[in-house]
């Protein structure tokens, strides 16, 4: 049998093979057209189980077919997946194009909601209906036909531009690889360190002083795998940040910050070049907007969100930036006036204030968080080595839930990959979940959950759902556990507040369980919810471990690693507003091509909201894949909006204690297990009491101000 087929059990990845996947794709397409054929062709009444259950049966296979594939081209992509999945593509989409224009389902779905059966269902099969009524006027079923021809091009367009973007992005990012030999090439400056270390590849040179002997080991590692001598670096984030954050070489950290700046724009291979893509995707983006009677791209996406307009999402991210912007412009203060006294960047000739540059920003700011609480990232790394983090992530779930998470077999796409079951406390199955730790260059990069298959309930009982959880993070090297910096441990909270959300849902119906029918702008609020417990000493000391001594985290140590919870927050504020009102804007107030480019469009906002402006060669949108090749376009505020939510959640939990299990439970029962069943805005309520305020956000950012 083809494997894409078996929807029996987990998803075969060991036998899944390229040569399977037009076939599995093709059969499935070919059932679901014969089969939406025979429902409109029914003389009788639609009713939920006469018409929606066999929809949805016919395109969850579909989904389970076609998941593991586009999964496999995130984590294992190859020339021959590539061209298969982007062979595919257009074929899947435009079936989901061909369901969302039907007028005649469109009709059959106004049938089923006008007649008394509706009354009688559930609230959560109600909240299915409704949103299939307003994804087929989004779809376009109200359209003229003629009208109808070009949206469906439309779509299929996006979808090839949006996977040729990621294609570009993981080619440019995997093509670069800078090699240092055991010969300095160039001095650190007066005030920067010298290196008189020696590892396995020779002395190390002056080039590579101030490198942690973990990134160093892992670099000589990286060398070796490509035939060379010396340390390799690439555009990898566990590569590419610690240099960032600790070589001491200024010259090589301009040389890295160039590279990664620049990936899939014009400095690079044309055929790798994503301007010209993104032009196109905004004004496909605007067409489509336009064809559905929306003044533009940014109203047709919040049409399904919390947020209400564009102009609502813009206000919010000019207040938040307004109150950010004093403590914005006090962090870039203090951080240049520490450069130039203390590191020694200064340059004359440069028009700015001082001479720090975006590529000394990561390193001088490491270097001013020891100097004023005494430790370095580095330093607490060494206390989260993998083998702890992960019992004591799983530990806290348990705890707050009621729930055991255990080891669990399944077939798997990489020997890295590790799988996990989720049991109440009558040890019965819950969830499971995939998780892939490590970063190669096979993957795309960035962190994230997906789903593998959805809860619902089938006439053989609950069909279990389960996840992926994706991060990039350093392997282990040396024979020791993988360690993580502490930035790196609340990624992982944060995507397994993801994972949570999709498999602690108790919704039974496919359509609102788990994370489906969740509106964009809340999704992230079990996400960033989790990320607060990393600063909660009763969780983190439980999964701490000194790599080398095996001694707890010291008290201490988190006591200063907590009065640096919020180093530079205003910085981190305005940036992340800056890219959600570029975003925004680009999408309601912005045509390509029509005397302004988007490089030009993020010169204003930042202008307008940022302190600290990235140098001219700076090609940040070229990378931005949340918006032009993942689900964020118009929607990039959300996390933002959502921090609101999850900050004001969890305060909840400050005020009860963090570990009680009956605000867990609460938690669970009124956000977690409610999936998409009714609105964000209810479950909130029904958690919190009352409607979100934006107070807790700005406390646990330090963005108060104090008398």
């Amino acid at each position: 049998m083809n494997p894409l087929l078996d929807f029996a059990g987990l998803p075969r990845f060991a036998e899944i093979e390229t040569e399977h996947v037009a076939p599995a794709i093709e059969q499935l397409l070919a059932e679901n057209r014969a089969l939406i054929a025979r429902l409109l062709a029914e003389v009788a009444a639609p009713t939920w189980q006469n018409f929606v259950v066999p929809m949805e049966d016919a395109n969850e296979r579909l989904s389970r077919a076609w998941g593991p594939v586009g999964h496999l081209n995130a984590v294992m992509n190859s020339p021959e997946l590539r061209e298969v999945y982007n062979a595919t593509l257009p074929k899947i989409t435009q079936y989901y194009a061909e369901l969302g224009q039907n007028p005649a389902l469109f009709d059959k779905f106004k049938s089923l909601r006008s007649s008394k059966e509706f009354a009688g269902l559930s609230a959560a099969r109600k909240k299915i209906i409704e949103n299939e009524l307003r994804d087929f006027r989004l779809g376009g079923a109200e359209l003229p036909d003629d009208k109808k021809v070009r949206y469906l091009e439309i779509q299929e367009r996006q979808s090839e531009l949006s996977s040729r973007f990621s294609d570009n992005l993981l080619d440019a990012t995997n093509d670069f690889m800078l090699v240092v030999e055991d010969t300095p090439s160039s001095q650190p400056s007066p005030k920067e360190g010298r290196s008189d270390r020696t590892s396995s590849a020779g002395k190390i040179p002056d080039e590579l002083s101030g490198l942690p002997d973990d990134v160093l080991q892992t670099a000589e590692e990286a060398a070796r795998a490509a035939s060379k001598s010396g340390w390799a670096f690439t555009l990898k984030a566990p590569s590419y940040m610690p240099v960032m954050q600790y070589a001491d070489n200024r010259a090589l950290r301009e040389k890295m910050y160039r590279a990664y700046g620049t990936r899939a724009s014009e400095f690079g291979k044309p055929e790798w070049d994503n301007t010209r893509l993104m032009d196109e995707i905004v004004k496909l983006r605007g067409e489509e907007a336009r064809l559905l009677g929306f003044a533009n791209y940014g109203e047709l996406s919040l049409a399904s969100k919390m947020a209400t307009s564009p102009q609502q999402v813009v206000e919010f991210m000019r207040e938040l930036a307004q109150r950010a912007r004093p403590f914005a412009e006090k962090d870039l203060a203090e951080l240049s006036e520490f450069s130039r006294t203390e590191l020694g960047i200064a340059d004359p000739s440069t028009e700015l204030r001082t001479g720090l540059q975006s590529w000394d920003v990561g390193y001088a700011s490491e270097k001013l968080r020891e100097r004023r609480y005494a430790f370095s990232e580095q330093e607490v790394k060494q206390y989260f080595p993998e083998d702890a983090v992960l019992p004591g992530m799983f530990k806290l779930v348990e705890t707050l839930y009621g729930l055991q998470i255990k080891p669990g077999h399944a077939p798997v796409w990489h020997e890295d990959v590790r799988f996990f079951d989720i049991s109440n406390a009558q040890e019965q199955l819950v969830g499971q979940f995939y998780l892939d730790l490590y970063a190669r260059n096979s993957k795309r990069g960035g962190a994230w959950m997906d789903d593998v298959i959805g809860r619902r309930r089938l006439a053989k009982g609950i069909q279990t759902p389960v996840a992926y959880l994706n991060c990039n993070f350093s392997a282990p090297v040396g024979g020791k556990p993988a360690v993580f910096t502490h930035d790196e441990v609340i990624t992982l909270f944060h995507e397994f507040g993801h994972g949570l959300h999709h498999l602690l849902t108790e919704v039974e119906d496919l359509g609102v369980s788990g994370i489906n029918g969740v509106e964009w702008d809340a999704v992230e609020l079990p996400s960033q919810f989790m990320e607060n417990f990393c600063w909660e000493w009763d969780v983190v000391h439980g999964m701490t471990r000194n790599i080398d001594t095996q001694e707890k985290l010291p008290r201490t140590l988190f006591d200063k690693m907590l009065a640096a919870k919020n180093f530079q927050s205003g910085l981190q504020t305005l940036r992340q507003i800056e890219f959600s009102l570029f975003d925004m804007l680009m999408h309601s107030n912005f045509e390509a091509g029509r005397g302004k480019s988007i490089l030009e469009l993020l010169d204003e906002v930042r202008a307008e909201v940022a302190v600290l402006i990235p140098p001219a060669f700076h090609r940040f949108p070229h990378s931005f894949s949340h918006i032009f090749a993942g689900g964020y376009a118009a929607g990039y505020y959300s996390y933002k909006w959502a921090e609101v939510l999850s900050a004001d959640a969890y305060s909840l939990f400050e005020e009860n204690g963090v570990l009680n299990p009956d605000v867990g439970a609460r938690f669970r029962g009124e956000i977690l297990a409610m999936g998409g069943s009714r609105g964000a805005m209810q479950s909130f309520t029904a958690f919190r009491g009352r409607e979100p305020s934006i107070d807790a956000l700005l406390r646990h950012n330090g963005l108060l101000e104090t008398s």
